[in-house]
C-alpha cells in the first residue's frame, strides 16, 4: 500500500504491476520445440533469469512500494521469471545488493517478506494465435502438476491456502476477446481480495498480428488498456511491465471501497504503445 500525505486522513492506494515472463529458450532454440515432451512450455534461457533478476532487484530499489504477493501463470517461463523476482525481493540484507549475484543461484531470502501462489487466469491466452498448432497438446489439453509448479519458488513462500480466481485452465481455441476478458476479471478479483496489499501478476504478452487486427500483448496488455485511454500495446519487451494504482477507503468491519485503477506512462517499462484516439477499448469489462 502506499498514501498521500495532507492535512486529512492519509489517502490509501493499491498498486499492482502486471509483468511480462523473461527472455524464452524456444525463441533462441528454435529446434528446441522438435525433441521437448512439452514443447509448447518452454524454459528461460539464463540471460531470462538475469533480466528477471535484475528487474526483481529493480522492484525492490526503485518502486516505491513493497510487493506483498505475487500470482503466477503456471507456464515454465512464469514460474521461472517468479522465482528470480521473488527472490531478489526477498534477498536478505547482506548479500542483496552482491553484484555478483545475476541470478538467484545462491543468494539467500527470507521467505516471510511475500507470498507466491499459481493463479490460472495469469495463463497465457490458449488459442492457436498464441499457441502454434504444431506444438500445441493434439487433444488440446494442456495440463500442469501444481505441486511441482510451486517447487520452482523459493522454499518458504508459497502460501497453500490462496484459491485460485479460475479453478481450470481456459479451453483450447478461447477467443481473443475471452482472454481479455479473464485477464481483466482475475487482476480486479485479487486486488478485491486483497485491498490492503500490493500485487505483482507475472504473466504472458503475446504480441502478434491476425488478418483484422493486432493483438496487443495479452495480458499485460489487457492490463494497459483497462488503465490508459486510447491505446494498444504494440511491443512489450521480456520482463516488461506495467504498474497501476488506484484509492481505497476502508470502513467498518473490513469493507473498503476502491476507486478506478490508473496507470501512466511512467508506470510503463519495456511496453511500446500505438495512440488510437476515440477508439474501443480493448478489454470486454
Amino acid at each position: 500500500m502506499g498514501s498521500s500525505d495532507g492535512d486529512a486522513t492519509p489517502q490509501l492506494y493499491q498498486n499492482v504491476v502486471v509483468m511480462r515472463h523473461g527472455d524464452r529458450l524456444d525463441n533462441f532454440v528454435p529446434l528446441w520445440a522438435a525433441s521437448a515432451p512439452r514443447p509448447w512450455d518452454p524454459p528461460l534461457v539464463e540471460d531470462g533469469k538475469v533480466r528477471a533478476f535484475g528487474t526483481g532487484e529493480k522492484f525492490r530499489k526503485q518502486l516505491g512500494f513493497p510487493i506483498h504477493r505475487v500470482f503466477v501463470s503456471p507456464f515454465l517461463r512464469c514460474l521461472q521469471t517468479a522465482a528470480e523476482v521473488v527472490s531478489a525481493l526477498c534477498a536478505v540484507a547482506n548479500t542483496s545488493d552482491d553484484p555478483n549475484d545475476l541470478t538467484s543461484n545462491g543468494v539467500v531470502v527470507d521467505p516471510s517478506k511475500i507470498k507466491v501462489s499459481i493463479e490460472y487466469g495469469l495463463s497465457e491466452m490458449l488459442n492457436s494465435l498464441a499457441i502454434r498448432d504444431n506444438v500445441a497438446p493434439k487433444d488440446g489439453i494442456f495440463s500442469f502438476d501444481i505441486n511441482q509448479c510451486e517447487a520452482v519458488f523459493p522454499a518458504g513462500t508459497v502460501d497453500n491456502t490462496v484459491e485460485m480466481v479460475y479453478k481450470q485452465l481456459p479451453k483450447w481455441q478461447e477467443t481473443v476477446e475471452d482472454a481479455r476478458a479473464r485477464y481483466v476479471e482475475v487482476m480486479k478479483t485479487l486486488a478485491d481480495k486483497y485491498p490492503s496489499e500490493n500485487l505483482l501478476l507475472v504473466t504472458h504478452a503475446t504480441v502478434a498480428y491476425d488478418a483484422s487486427y493486432l493483438l496487443s500483448g495479452e495480458g499485460v496488455g489487457s492490463a494497459v488498456a483497462r488503465c490508459l485511454k486510447d491505446v494498444i500495446v504494440s511491443e512489450v519487451e521480456y520482463c516488461g511491465y506495467a504498474v497501476a494504482s488506484r484509492p481505497i477507503v476502508f470502513g467498518e468491519n473490513q469493507s473498503f471501497t476502491a476507486g478506478d485503477f490508473v496507470g501512466s506512462s511512467n508506470g510503463l517499462v519495456g511496453i511500446s504503445l500505438v495512440h488510437v484516439p476515440d477508439g474501443p477499448a480493448q478489454n470486454s469489462t
